[in-house]
Protein backbone atom coordinates (compact mmCIF):
# COMPACT_ATOMS: atom_id res chain seq x y z
CA UNK A 1 0.00 0.00 0.00
CA UNK A 2 2.87 2.37 0.84
CA UNK A 3 4.43 1.78 -2.58
CA UNK A 4 1.07 2.59 -4.22
CA UNK A 5 0.86 5.87 -2.32
CA UNK A 6 4.48 6.65 -3.23
CA UNK A 7 3.80 5.94 -6.91
CA UNK A 8 0.72 8.19 -6.83
CA UNK A 9 2.75 10.95 -5.20
CA UNK A 10 5.35 10.63 -7.96
CA UNK A 11 2.55 11.46 -10.40
CA UNK A 12 0.51 14.09 -8.60
CA UNK A 13 2.77 15.53 -5.92
CA UNK A 14 3.86 18.53 -8.05
CA UNK A 15 1.21 18.97 -10.74
CA UNK A 16 1.76 22.62 -11.63
CA UNK A 17 5.55 22.45 -11.65
CA UNK A 18 5.58 19.19 -13.63
CA UNK A 19 3.17 20.44 -16.33
CA UNK A 20 5.07 23.68 -16.91
CA UNK A 21 8.44 21.93 -16.90
CA UNK A 22 7.12 19.31 -19.33
CA UNK A 23 6.05 22.07 -21.72
CA UNK A 24 9.52 23.65 -21.68
CA UNK A 25 11.17 20.27 -22.27
CA UNK A 26 8.81 19.45 -25.14
CA UNK A 27 9.75 22.66 -26.95
CA UNK A 28 13.45 21.94 -26.47
CA UNK A 29 13.04 18.31 -27.62
CA UNK A 30 11.77 19.17 -31.10
CA UNK A 31 14.97 20.50 -32.73
CA UNK A 32 17.10 17.88 -30.97
CA UNK A 33 14.89 14.99 -32.11
CA UNK A 34 15.07 16.31 -35.68
CA UNK A 35 18.85 16.69 -35.45
CA UNK A 36 19.29 13.15 -34.10
CA UNK A 37 17.16 11.79 -36.94
CA UNK A 38 19.42 13.53 -39.42
CA UNK A 39 22.47 12.02 -37.67
CA UNK A 40 21.01 8.52 -38.03
CA UNK A 41 20.11 9.19 -41.68
CA UNK A 42 16.32 8.84 -41.30
CA UNK A 43 13.23 11.04 -41.69
CA UNK A 44 12.71 13.59 -38.85
CA UNK A 45 9.45 11.91 -37.85
CA UNK A 46 11.42 8.83 -36.75
CA UNK A 47 13.17 10.81 -34.03
CA UNK A 48 10.10 12.86 -33.12
CA UNK A 49 7.83 9.84 -32.73
CA UNK A 50 10.57 8.09 -30.75
CA UNK A 51 10.90 11.04 -28.36
CA UNK A 52 7.13 11.07 -27.79
CA UNK A 53 6.88 7.32 -27.23
CA UNK A 54 9.95 6.90 -25.02
CA UNK A 55 9.07 9.88 -22.81
CA UNK A 56 5.48 8.77 -22.27
CA UNK A 57 6.33 5.12 -21.62
CA UNK A 58 9.24 5.75 -19.25
CA UNK A 59 6.93 8.04 -17.27
CA UNK A 60 4.93 4.91 -16.40
CA UNK A 61 7.60 2.23 -16.32
CA UNK A 62 10.87 3.99 -15.45
CA UNK A 63 12.61 3.96 -12.09
CA UNK A 64 13.63 7.64 -11.91
CA UNK A 65 10.75 10.17 -11.69
CA UNK A 66 11.51 13.51 -13.31
CA UNK A 67 14.13 12.14 -15.71
CA UNK A 68 13.57 12.78 -19.42
CA UNK A 69 14.18 10.00 -21.93
CA UNK A 70 13.87 10.39 -25.70
CA UNK A 71 15.80 9.93 -28.94
CA UNK A 72 19.46 10.80 -28.33
CA UNK A 73 22.68 11.39 -30.22
CA UNK A 74 24.38 8.64 -28.19
CA UNK A 75 22.13 5.98 -29.72
CA UNK A 76 21.65 7.69 -33.09
CA UNK A 77 25.35 7.54 -33.98
CA UNK A 78 25.35 3.78 -33.42
CA UNK A 79 22.67 3.31 -36.07
CA UNK A 80 24.32 5.21 -38.94
CA UNK A 81 26.00 2.21 -40.56
CA UNK A 82 22.94 -0.03 -40.10
CA UNK A 83 20.65 2.47 -41.83
CA UNK A 84 23.16 3.09 -44.60
CA UNK A 85 23.71 -0.63 -45.31
CA UNK A 86 20.24 -2.09 -44.66
CA UNK A 87 17.68 0.70 -44.36
CA UNK A 88 15.06 1.99 -41.93
CA UNK A 89 13.28 -1.33 -41.33
CA UNK A 90 16.42 -2.86 -39.85
CA UNK A 91 16.78 0.16 -37.56
CA UNK A 92 13.26 -0.47 -36.25
CA UNK A 93 14.07 -4.15 -35.68
CA UNK A 94 17.31 -3.24 -33.92
CA UNK A 95 15.36 -0.87 -31.67
CA UNK A 96 12.97 -3.67 -30.65
CA UNK A 97 15.84 -6.10 -29.93
CA UNK A 98 17.75 -3.44 -27.98
CA UNK A 99 14.68 -2.93 -25.81
CA UNK A 100 14.39 -6.65 -25.12
CA UNK A 101 18.07 -6.77 -24.11
CA UNK A 102 17.51 -3.87 -21.72
CA UNK A 103 14.51 -5.61 -20.15
CA UNK A 104 16.70 -8.69 -19.65
CA UNK A 105 19.40 -6.52 -18.04
CA UNK A 106 16.85 -5.14 -15.59
CA UNK A 107 15.51 -8.60 -14.75
CA UNK A 108 19.10 -9.74 -14.13
CA UNK A 109 19.50 -6.73 -11.80
CA UNK A 110 22.46 -5.31 -13.69
CA UNK A 111 21.47 -1.85 -12.53
CA UNK A 112 23.44 -2.58 -9.37
CA UNK A 113 26.63 -2.32 -11.43
CA UNK A 114 26.31 1.45 -11.02
CA UNK A 115 27.79 1.04 -7.52
CA UNK A 116 31.16 0.39 -9.24
CA UNK A 117 31.12 3.80 -10.94
CA UNK A 118 33.13 6.17 -8.76
CA UNK A 119 32.24 9.78 -7.97
CA UNK A 120 35.20 10.92 -10.08
CA UNK A 121 33.77 9.13 -13.14
CA UNK A 122 30.34 10.66 -12.57
CA UNK A 123 31.85 14.14 -12.25
CA UNK A 124 33.85 13.59 -15.45
CA UNK A 125 30.72 12.32 -17.21
CA UNK A 126 28.76 15.42 -16.15
CA UNK A 127 31.52 17.82 -17.18
CA UNK A 128 32.00 16.11 -20.54
CA UNK A 129 28.28 16.24 -21.28
CA UNK A 130 28.21 19.94 -20.38
CA UNK A 131 31.02 20.55 -22.86
CA UNK A 132 29.30 18.48 -25.57
CA UNK A 133 26.01 20.30 -25.01
CA UNK A 134 27.77 23.64 -25.48
CA UNK A 135 29.73 22.45 -28.52
CA UNK A 136 26.49 21.22 -30.09
CA UNK A 137 25.24 24.82 -30.08
CA UNK A 138 28.20 26.19 -32.06
CA UNK A 139 26.71 25.43 -35.52
CA UNK A 140 23.87 27.78 -34.55
CA UNK A 141 26.37 30.49 -33.55
CA UNK A 142 28.85 30.38 -36.43
CA UNK A 143 28.22 32.15 -39.72
CA UNK A 144 24.86 33.54 -38.62
CA UNK A 145 23.41 37.10 -38.74
CA UNK A 146 24.39 39.39 -35.89
CA UNK A 147 20.77 39.41 -34.78
CA UNK A 148 21.22 35.80 -33.66
CA UNK A 149 23.82 36.83 -31.09
CA UNK A 150 21.52 39.57 -29.80
CA UNK A 151 18.67 37.07 -29.52
CA UNK A 152 20.82 34.52 -27.67
CA UNK A 153 22.10 37.19 -25.27
CA UNK A 154 18.54 38.40 -24.69
CA UNK A 155 17.42 34.82 -24.09
CA UNK A 156 20.16 34.24 -21.50
CA UNK A 157 19.24 37.54 -19.80
CA UNK A 158 15.60 36.42 -19.54
CA UNK A 159 16.57 32.98 -18.25
CA UNK A 160 18.80 34.31 -15.47
CA UNK A 161 16.97 37.56 -14.56
CA UNK A 162 13.29 36.59 -14.82
CA UNK A 163 13.43 34.42 -11.65
CA UNK A 164 14.13 37.62 -9.67
CA UNK A 165 10.63 38.79 -10.65
CA UNK A 166 8.83 35.48 -10.10
CA UNK A 167 9.61 31.79 -10.01
CA UNK A 168 6.03 30.71 -10.59
CA UNK A 169 6.67 30.33 -14.35
CA UNK A 170 9.88 28.67 -15.63
CA UNK A 171 12.17 31.31 -17.13
CA UNK A 172 13.11 29.08 -20.12
CA UNK A 173 9.42 29.04 -21.13
CA UNK A 174 9.30 32.84 -20.94
CA UNK A 175 12.49 32.94 -23.04
CA UNK A 176 10.86 30.86 -25.79
CA UNK A 177 7.61 32.82 -25.79
CA UNK A 178 9.29 36.26 -25.67
CA UNK A 179 11.87 35.63 -28.40
CA UNK A 180 9.28 33.95 -30.63
CA UNK A 181 6.96 36.95 -30.25
CA UNK A 182 9.79 39.37 -31.07
CA UNK A 183 10.95 37.35 -34.10
CA UNK A 184 7.41 37.11 -35.52
CA UNK A 185 6.40 40.66 -34.55
CA UNK A 186 9.43 42.32 -36.16
CA UNK A 187 9.84 39.79 -38.96
CA UNK A 188 13.42 39.08 -37.99
CA UNK A 189 15.50 37.02 -40.41
CA UNK A 190 16.81 34.38 -38.02
CA UNK A 191 17.02 30.60 -38.15
CA UNK A 192 13.86 28.90 -36.88
CA UNK A 193 12.82 25.37 -35.86
CA UNK A 194 11.12 24.89 -39.24
CA UNK A 195 14.52 25.17 -40.92
CA UNK A 196 15.65 21.99 -39.14
CA UNK A 197 13.26 19.72 -41.06
CA UNK A 198 9.65 18.92 -41.83
CA UNK A 199 7.36 18.20 -38.87
CA UNK A 200 4.94 15.25 -39.19
CA UNK A 201 1.24 16.08 -39.51
CA UNK A 202 -0.22 12.69 -38.55
CA UNK A 203 -0.21 10.49 -35.46
CA UNK A 204 2.15 7.50 -35.28
CA UNK A 205 0.61 4.13 -36.15
CA UNK A 206 1.47 0.58 -35.10
CA UNK A 207 3.51 -1.33 -37.66
CA UNK A 208 5.72 -4.39 -37.80
CA UNK A 209 9.19 -3.95 -39.29
CA UNK A 210 9.03 -5.10 -42.91
CA UNK A 211 11.91 -7.57 -43.08
CA UNK A 212 12.41 -11.35 -43.13
CA UNK A 213 12.15 -12.97 -39.69
CA UNK A 214 15.23 -15.14 -40.04
CA UNK A 215 18.34 -15.95 -38.03
CA UNK A 216 20.39 -14.00 -40.57
CA UNK A 217 18.31 -10.89 -39.88
CA UNK A 218 18.90 -11.32 -36.14
CA UNK A 219 22.65 -11.61 -36.70
CA UNK A 220 22.58 -8.36 -38.69
CA UNK A 221 20.76 -6.32 -36.05
CA UNK A 222 22.11 -7.97 -32.88
CA UNK A 223 25.53 -6.22 -32.77
CA UNK A 224 23.85 -2.82 -33.21
CA UNK A 225 21.14 -3.70 -30.69
CA UNK A 226 23.70 -4.81 -28.10
CA UNK A 227 25.67 -1.57 -28.53
CA UNK A 228 22.53 0.57 -28.31
CA UNK A 229 21.28 -1.34 -25.25
CA UNK A 230 24.62 -0.97 -23.44
CA UNK A 231 25.16 2.72 -24.27
CA UNK A 232 21.52 3.54 -23.58
CA UNK A 233 21.55 1.90 -20.16
CA UNK A 234 24.90 3.41 -19.27
CA UNK A 235 23.76 6.95 -20.09
CA UNK A 236 20.37 6.40 -18.45
CA UNK A 237 21.80 5.05 -15.20
CA UNK A 238 24.41 7.79 -15.03
CA UNK A 239 21.74 10.43 -15.64
CA UNK A 240 19.51 8.83 -13.00
CA UNK A 241 22.35 9.10 -10.48
CA UNK A 242 22.80 12.78 -11.31
CA UNK A 243 19.07 13.50 -10.95
CA UNK A 244 19.15 11.58 -7.64
CA UNK A 245 21.77 14.04 -6.39
CA UNK A 246 19.95 17.11 -7.74
CA UNK A 247 16.63 16.20 -6.16
CA UNK A 248 17.88 14.37 -3.04
CA UNK A 249 15.61 11.44 -3.87
CA UNK A 250 16.43 7.81 -4.66
CA UNK A 251 15.75 5.88 -7.86
CA UNK A 252 15.35 2.22 -8.76
CA UNK A 253 18.12 1.47 -11.24
CA UNK A 254 16.89 -2.01 -12.16
CA UNK A 255 13.38 -0.70 -12.77
CA UNK A 256 14.91 2.02 -14.96
CA UNK A 257 16.60 -0.67 -17.08
CA UNK A 258 13.25 -2.41 -17.54
CA UNK A 259 11.46 0.86 -18.24
CA UNK A 260 13.98 1.88 -20.91
CA UNK A 261 13.61 -1.56 -22.48
CA UNK A 262 9.81 -1.44 -22.59
CA UNK A 263 9.93 2.04 -24.11
CA UNK A 264 12.43 1.10 -26.82
CA UNK A 265 10.64 -2.15 -27.67
CA UNK A 266 7.31 -0.38 -28.12
CA UNK A 267 8.91 2.53 -29.99
CA UNK A 268 10.26 0.20 -32.67
CA UNK A 269 6.66 -0.80 -33.46
CA UNK A 270 5.50 2.77 -34.15
CA UNK A 271 8.33 3.69 -36.48
CA UNK A 272 10.66 5.26 -33.91
CA UNK A 273 14.38 4.91 -33.25
CA UNK A 274 16.01 3.81 -29.98
CA UNK A 275 16.69 6.33 -27.26
CA UNK A 276 17.67 6.71 -23.63
CA UNK A 277 17.81 9.27 -20.84
CA UNK A 278 18.95 12.77 -21.80
CA UNK A 279 20.97 14.63 -19.21
CA UNK A 280 20.45 18.00 -20.93
CA UNK A 281 16.68 17.71 -21.06
CA UNK A 282 16.59 16.20 -17.58
CA UNK A 283 18.51 19.23 -16.29
CA UNK A 284 16.04 21.55 -18.04
CA UNK A 285 13.19 19.63 -16.43
CA UNK A 286 14.64 19.77 -12.92
CA UNK A 287 15.68 23.43 -13.20
CA UNK A 288 12.20 24.29 -14.52
CA UNK A 289 10.58 22.72 -11.47
CA UNK A 290 9.85 19.21 -12.77
CA UNK A 291 10.15 16.47 -10.17
CA UNK A 292 7.62 13.74 -10.87
CA UNK A 293 6.54 11.27 -13.52
CA UNK A 294 3.94 13.76 -14.76
CA UNK A 295 6.69 16.06 -16.07
CA UNK A 296 8.11 13.25 -18.23
CA UNK A 297 4.65 12.30 -19.47
CA UNK A 298 3.78 15.93 -20.27
CA UNK A 299 7.02 16.36 -22.18
CA UNK A 300 6.09 13.49 -24.50
CA UNK A 301 2.39 14.38 -24.74
CA UNK A 302 3.05 18.09 -25.41
CA UNK A 303 5.68 17.15 -27.98
CA UNK A 304 3.19 15.11 -30.01
CA UNK A 305 0.48 17.74 -29.63
CA UNK A 306 2.75 20.54 -30.75
CA UNK A 307 4.19 18.82 -33.83
CA UNK A 308 0.82 17.46 -35.03
CA UNK A 309 -1.61 20.22 -34.00
CA UNK A 310 0.52 23.33 -33.48
CA UNK A 311 3.19 22.53 -36.01
CA UNK A 312 2.78 25.80 -37.92
CA UNK A 313 3.38 27.80 -34.75
CA UNK A 314 6.19 25.63 -33.42
CA UNK A 315 8.06 26.06 -36.70
CA UNK A 316 8.32 29.79 -35.93
CA UNK A 317 10.30 29.37 -32.71
CA UNK A 318 13.75 30.93 -33.26
CA UNK A 319 16.64 28.56 -32.73
CA UNK A 320 18.32 31.34 -30.72
CA UNK A 321 15.81 30.76 -27.91
CA UNK A 322 16.60 27.07 -27.74
CA UNK A 323 20.34 27.74 -28.01
CA UNK A 324 20.09 30.09 -25.03
CA UNK A 325 18.33 27.37 -23.01
CA UNK A 326 20.96 24.77 -23.91
CA UNK A 327 23.78 27.16 -23.00
CA UNK A 328 22.07 27.64 -19.63
CA UNK A 329 21.92 23.86 -19.28
CA UNK A 330 25.62 23.50 -20.16
CA UNK A 331 26.60 26.13 -17.58
CA UNK A 332 24.37 24.58 -14.93
CA UNK A 333 25.47 21.03 -15.69
CA UNK A 334 29.22 21.63 -15.47
CA UNK A 335 30.65 20.97 -12.01
CA UNK A 336 32.64 24.17 -11.57
CA UNK A 337 33.75 23.12 -8.10
CA UNK A 338 35.61 20.19 -9.67
CA UNK A 339 38.15 22.64 -11.13
CA UNK A 340 38.86 24.13 -7.72
CA UNK A 341 39.03 20.65 -6.22
CA UNK A 342 41.78 19.52 -8.60
CA UNK A 343 44.43 20.80 -6.19
CA UNK A 344 42.74 19.36 -3.11
CA UNK A 345 41.49 15.94 -4.23
CA UNK A 346 43.83 12.93 -4.54
CA UNK A 347 45.78 12.98 -7.78
CA UNK A 348 44.34 9.64 -8.86
CA UNK A 349 40.76 10.96 -8.54
CA UNK A 350 41.62 14.01 -10.62
CA UNK A 351 43.24 11.85 -13.29
CA UNK A 352 40.12 9.66 -13.48
CA UNK A 353 37.86 12.71 -13.82
CA UNK A 354 40.01 14.38 -16.48
CA UNK A 355 40.47 11.14 -18.43
CA UNK A 356 36.70 10.60 -18.49
CA UNK A 357 36.14 14.14 -19.76
CA UNK A 358 38.84 13.84 -22.42
CA UNK A 359 37.63 10.48 -23.75
CA UNK A 360 33.99 11.54 -23.95
CA UNK A 361 34.75 14.89 -25.59
CA UNK A 362 37.22 13.54 -28.15
CA UNK A 363 35.27 10.40 -29.09
CA UNK A 364 31.75 11.79 -28.53
CA UNK A 365 31.09 8.32 -27.12
CA UNK A 366 29.83 8.29 -23.55
CA UNK A 367 30.39 4.57 -23.15
CA UNK A 368 34.10 4.78 -24.00
CA UNK A 369 34.67 7.66 -21.62
CA UNK A 370 32.88 6.03 -18.72
CA UNK A 371 34.53 2.65 -19.32
CA UNK A 372 37.97 4.31 -19.36
CA UNK A 373 37.11 6.10 -16.14
CA UNK A 374 35.90 2.91 -14.45
CA UNK A 375 39.00 1.03 -15.64
CA UNK A 376 41.34 3.71 -14.29
CA UNK A 377 39.40 3.80 -11.01
CA UNK A 378 39.85 0.05 -10.68
CA UNK A 379 43.57 0.24 -11.47
CA UNK A 380 44.19 3.06 -8.99
CA UNK A 381 42.15 1.30 -6.31
CA UNK A 382 44.06 -1.94 -6.81
CA UNK A 383 47.36 -0.05 -6.63
CA UNK A 384 46.34 1.71 -3.39
CA UNK A 385 45.18 -1.51 -1.75
CA UNK A 386 48.35 -3.29 -2.83
CA UNK A 387 50.39 -0.66 -0.94
CA UNK A 388 48.52 -1.38 2.31
CA UNK A 389 50.46 -4.61 2.69
CA UNK A 390 53.48 -5.77 4.64
CA UNK A 391 55.24 -8.89 5.85
CA UNK A 392 57.27 -8.91 9.06
CA UNK A 393 59.22 -11.79 10.58
CA UNK A 394 60.95 -12.91 13.77
CA UNK A 395 63.64 -15.56 14.16
CA UNK A 396 63.55 -18.08 16.98
CA UNK A 397 66.26 -17.93 19.67
CA UNK A 398 67.96 -21.06 18.37
CA UNK A 399 67.90 -19.73 14.80
CA UNK A 400 66.13 -22.74 13.33
CA UNK A 401 62.62 -21.34 12.90
CA UNK A 402 61.19 -18.11 11.55
CA UNK A 403 57.66 -16.75 11.95
CA UNK A 404 56.31 -14.52 9.16
CA UNK A 405 53.28 -12.28 9.84
CA UNK A 406 51.37 -11.15 6.75
CA UNK A 407 49.14 -8.05 6.99
CA UNK A 408 46.88 -6.65 4.27
CA UNK A 409 45.22 -7.81 1.09
CA UNK A 410 46.93 -10.48 -0.98
CA UNK A 411 45.73 -10.42 -4.61
CA UNK A 412 47.10 -10.08 -8.12
CA UNK A 413 48.56 -6.59 -7.52
CA UNK A 414 50.36 -7.54 -4.30
CA UNK A 415 51.24 -11.16 -5.11
CA UNK A 416 54.77 -10.33 -6.30
CA UNK A 417 55.50 -8.29 -3.16
CA UNK A 418 54.10 -11.18 -1.10
CA UNK A 419 56.51 -13.65 -2.67
CA UNK A 420 59.49 -11.28 -2.51
CA UNK A 421 59.09 -10.81 1.26
CA UNK A 422 60.37 -14.32 2.02
CA UNK A 423 64.01 -15.43 2.19
CA UNK A 424 64.14 -18.94 0.73
CA UNK A 425 67.93 -19.31 1.09
CA UNK A 426 67.92 -19.02 4.87
CA UNK A 427 68.70 -22.39 6.51
CA UNK A 428 65.62 -23.11 8.57
CA UNK A 429 63.94 -26.17 9.96
CA UNK A 430 60.49 -24.66 10.33
CA UNK A 431 58.66 -21.70 8.80
CA UNK A 432 55.37 -20.41 10.21
CA UNK A 433 53.28 -18.08 8.05
CA UNK A 434 50.63 -16.21 10.04
CA UNK A 435 47.91 -14.81 7.75
CA UNK A 436 45.36 -13.98 10.45
CA UNK A 437 45.69 -10.28 9.55
CA UNK A 438 45.55 -10.89 5.81
CA UNK A 439 43.01 -11.96 3.20
CA UNK A 440 43.74 -14.12 0.18
CA UNK A 441 41.52 -13.04 -2.70
CA UNK A 442 42.25 -14.69 -6.02
CA UNK A 443 44.09 -17.33 -8.01
CA UNK A 444 47.21 -15.13 -8.24
CA UNK A 445 47.53 -14.94 -4.45
CA UNK A 446 46.87 -18.68 -4.07
CA UNK A 447 49.56 -19.41 -6.69
CA UNK A 448 51.96 -17.14 -4.79
CA UNK A 449 51.23 -19.00 -1.54
CA UNK A 450 51.80 -22.33 -3.33
CA UNK A 451 55.15 -21.08 -4.63
CA UNK A 452 56.26 -19.88 -1.19
CA UNK A 453 55.36 -23.13 0.57
CA UNK A 454 56.91 -25.32 -2.11
CA UNK A 455 60.14 -23.31 -2.25
CA UNK A 456 60.60 -23.60 1.51
CA UNK A 457 59.90 -27.34 1.33
CA UNK A 458 62.41 -27.66 -1.47
CA UNK A 459 65.01 -26.17 0.89
CA UNK A 460 64.05 -28.74 3.53
CA UNK A 461 61.93 -26.57 5.84
CA UNK A 462 58.62 -27.57 7.40
CA UNK A 463 55.90 -24.97 6.58
CA UNK A 464 52.84 -24.20 8.71
CA UNK A 465 50.06 -21.81 7.69
CA UNK A 466 48.12 -20.17 10.53
CA UNK A 467 45.05 -17.93 10.73
CA UNK A 468 43.35 -18.42 7.38
CA UNK A 469 39.91 -16.82 7.62
CA UNK A 470 36.94 -18.75 6.30
CA UNK A 471 36.85 -17.09 2.86
CA UNK A 472 40.61 -17.43 2.38
CA UNK A 473 40.53 -21.03 3.54
CA UNK A 474 37.79 -21.82 1.03
CA UNK A 475 39.68 -20.47 -1.98
CA UNK A 476 42.97 -22.03 -0.84
CA UNK A 477 41.38 -25.44 -0.36
CA UNK A 478 39.81 -25.24 -3.80
CA UNK A 479 42.74 -23.90 -5.81
CA UNK A 480 45.99 -24.61 -3.96
CA UNK A 481 48.27 -27.44 -5.09
CA UNK A 482 51.03 -27.40 -2.46
CA UNK A 483 49.55 -30.38 -0.59
CA UNK A 484 48.71 -32.39 -3.69
CA UNK A 485 50.90 -35.31 -4.83
CA UNK A 486 53.71 -34.32 -7.14
CA UNK A 487 53.49 -30.59 -6.40
CA UNK A 488 57.13 -30.28 -5.33
CA UNK A 489 58.32 -32.31 -8.32
CA UNK A 490 56.41 -29.96 -10.63
CA UNK A 491 58.11 -26.96 -9.05
CA UNK A 492 61.54 -28.60 -9.41
CA UNK A 493 60.78 -29.36 -13.02
CA UNK A 494 59.59 -25.83 -13.62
Amino acid sequence: MNSLFAYRDQWFGNIRGDVLAGLVVALALIPEAIAFSIIAGVDPKVGLFASFSIAVLTAFTGGRPGMISAATAATAVLMITLVKDHGLQYLLAATVVAGLLQIAAGCLRLGYLMRFVSRSVITGFVNALAILIFLAQLPELIGVPWLTYVMVAAGLAIIYLFPFLTKSIPSPLICILALTAVAIGFGLDVRIVGDMGELPSTLPVFLLPDLPLTFETLMIVLPYSAAVAAVGLLESLMTATIVDDLTDTPSNKNQECIGQGIANTATGFIGGMAGCAMIGQSMINVKSGGRGRLSTFCAGAFLLFMIVVLGDWVKQIPMAALVAIMIMVAIGTFSWSSIKNLKDHPRSSSVVMLATVACVVFTHNLAIGVLVGVLLSGIFFAWKISQIFRVTSTLSEDGTARRYVVEGQVFFASADAFTAAFDFKEALEKVTIDVSRAHIWDISSVAALDMIILKFRREGAEVEILGLNKASETIVDRLAIHDKPGALERLMGH
